[in-house]
């Protein structure tokens, strides 16, 4: 039997529960993973509550992140073997391949190989936070050596894979949490500057760091018209990348800066790198040189049971975590 989480309702982390059912099979096309750990995105909370790009058919399972061993192959599938160590990409459906589960079963095109320096925990850590990352700072916002990142939100998963990418990138990489609970543990991660917005004026910070110029990308999930003072702070011939919008108020596009600087504003998700394959080889094979050569450590913030994960998404949804939340299965 397999034991997975499932929804019968759209609401908060109450209507998950655990079903128990016969192990599937993998059908064509398809492969079965012993999962190990499973990493938290603010995906599935939007999921669950319907308000994400993919809608849930109900009842519903959910789960983009997972880690583990293969245990079954399924026919036409080349390139992968039982007992391979893999990691899902979010390209699988969640409504029918969620891996909250002890066994899944998911496309094999949905598959990475967990690189052989990482744990399985790590593994699970990597693929969604580092690859939206990578898209978003380095090919849609151009980052380049001596350039200035201004990383909002970054105390999230994505947020320190965007400081690290930043870093080997050669770049200087600003931080900015709300509070200055988060600001010492974002520093030790890596980040050259950190901004606190609840005491600091932004705008006049990144001025003060990149002496007047002002940051040259900026990657930003929280949007709304918070828009308006990360254009201010951008450079002249800038670009400002939002990959999320974590305020419910609409985003003002700040057109007077946007004029006066030349900026460019795009919206940009990790389906961009993932759905084109040279884009993604290119992803892949950066990403794991620098796991090789440590340059790129995925940060771990919590660690919870499988008979937990919904305590974890409550502890996702309280914005305390440095880092990703990880779920171990037994």
């Amino acid at each position: 039997m397999t034991r997975s989480v499932i929804f019968d309702a759209l609401g908060g982390p109450e209507v998950l529960h655990f079903v128990d059912r016969p192990t599937p099979e993998p059908a064509a096309g398809e492969v079965r993973i012993r999962v190990a750990a499973i990493g938290l995105n603010r995906a599935e909370i939007m999921f669950r509550e319907g308000t994400y790009l993919a809608k849930p058919v109900l009842p519903s399972r959910i789960g983009y992140e997972a880690a583990g061993t293969i245990t079954a192959v399924g026919p036409g599938v080349e390139g992968w073997r039982v007992g391979d160590r893999v990691g899902t990409l979010p390209t699988l459906p969640m409504t029918s391949h969620g891996v909250w589960a002890d066994e899944a079963v998911v496309p094999a095109a949905a598959l990475a190989a967990t690189p052989s320096s990482l744990s399985d925990a790590e593994g699970a850590a990597i693929w969604i936070a580092y690859g939206t990352a990578w898209g978003g700072v380095l090919e849609a916002g151009g980052l380049g050596a001596g350039d200035a990142a201004l990383i909002t939100a970054a105390s999230s998963s994505t947020g320190v894979a965007a400081i690290q990418l930043a870093n080997r990138a050669g770049a200087v990489s600003i931080a900015t949490t709300r509070t200055a609970a988060k600001r010492e543990a974002l520093l030790a991660l890596g980040a050259h500057h950190v901004v606190v917005t609840d005491d600091e004026d932004l705008v006049a910070r990144v001025k003060e760091i990149t002496g007047g110029t002002g940051a040259k990308v900026v990657f930003d999930p929280v949007g709304g018209h918070g828009v308006e003072a990360l254009a201010e702070a951008a450079a002249a011939g800038s670009r400002i990348v939002i990959y999320g919008s974590l305020v419910p108020e609409p985003i003002v596009f700040p057109f007077r800066q946007a004029l006066m600087k030349g900026l460019s504003l795009r919206g940009y998700t990790i389906f961009e790198t993932l759905t084109e394959p040279e884009r993604w080889a290119r992803a892949d094979s950066d990403l794991r040189a620098g796991f090789a050569d440590g340059s790129l450590t995925p940060t771990i913030a919590e660690r919870f049971p499988f008979d937990g994960i919904v305590d974890a998404q409550r502890f996702m949804a309280s914005n305390r975590q440095i880092g990703k939340i990880v779920v171990d299965v037994p």
